[in-house]
């Protein structure tokens, strides 16, 4: 499975300069309320490829999501994008940056069809390219364009969240616990599109709860404990038995 990601010029052109890195935090804190979650922590994605954040429940993976796609602001730091400052822009203007957050839960408008999720989604004039590309990816899709998207099964939804997402030619995908509540096999597929990604024009920052299995896939990983970074290096090398057990014990599924 290799999605077309390609980027049309106007969206290349929108989401900033293509050199340096896809993302840049420094020194970012930020909670809820005065409640601090996350606490100076500064992380580089590269450009194309995958990028894994791993720890246990509570540390503040999902935050972190949310404040890079604007959806949270920083109490404290900053956050580049493609080299663009961010740190005060909504998350609209992230979104016409080519940033996409896959929240955890699916993330589909349940009420409209499989088809109208995807036309919502796609830039102007590549709307039969988006829907084209969604069944390509997940052929599943295509027997259900006319559907409504919440009559369909988990696995089906996170497919099309992640054809939606794909829909938006975006330069950096942020997806929040994409296995979260699937079958094995629908995982199996998950993680081939994930896998498909790399080698496009797209960084990808992936959460989720099988963390072997994101390690391998990923090139650089990064560990939160109780919302401080506590490891940033090569997923290779964090996958190893010892550095594994070091940072991330039982607490986490393998």
């Amino acid at each position: 499975m290799t999605p077309s990601t390609r980027m049309t010029s106007k969206a290349a052109a929108s989401a900033g300069s293509p050199d340096g890195p896809a993302l840049q935090l420094t020194g970012v804190s930020a909670g809820y309320g005065t409640t601090p979650v996350l606490r100076d922590v500064s992380l580089t994605v590269p450009p194309g490829g995958v990028t894994a954040v791993v720890g246990p429940n509570g540390a503040g993976k999902s935050t972190l999501l949310k404040v890079i796609s604007g959806l949270l602001p920083v109490m404290a730091g900053s956050v580049e994008i493609a080299g663009a400052e961010v740190t005060r822009e909504p998350a609209e203007r992230r979104v016409d940056r080519g940033v996409c957050l896959v929240p955890e839960g699916r993330g589909v408008y349940r009420g409209l069809t499989v088809r109208e999720n995807l036309v919502m989604q796609a830039r102007r004039g590549q709307e039969d390219a988006a829907v084209g590309r969604a069944v390509e990816m997940f052929p599943v899709l295509g027997t259900r364009l006319s559907q409504q998207a919440g009559t369909m099964s988990g696995g089906e939804q996170q497919m099309l969240a992640l054809s939606a997402a794909v829909a938006r030619e975006p330069r950096l995908i942020l997806v929040d616990e994409p296995s979260l509540g699937l079958a094995p096999v629908v995982v199996d597929v998950v993680f081939e599109f994930l896998a498909g990604m790399r080698g496009d024009d797209v960084a990808l920052l992936v959460v989720d709860q099988y963390v072997h299995r994101v390690l391998a896939l990923a090139d650089q990983a990064h560990v939160l404990l109780r919302g401080a970074l506590a490891f940033s290096g090569p997923a290779a090398e964090l996958a190893e038995a010892d550095a594994f057990e070091r940072y991330l014990g039982e607490e986490v599924v393998a």
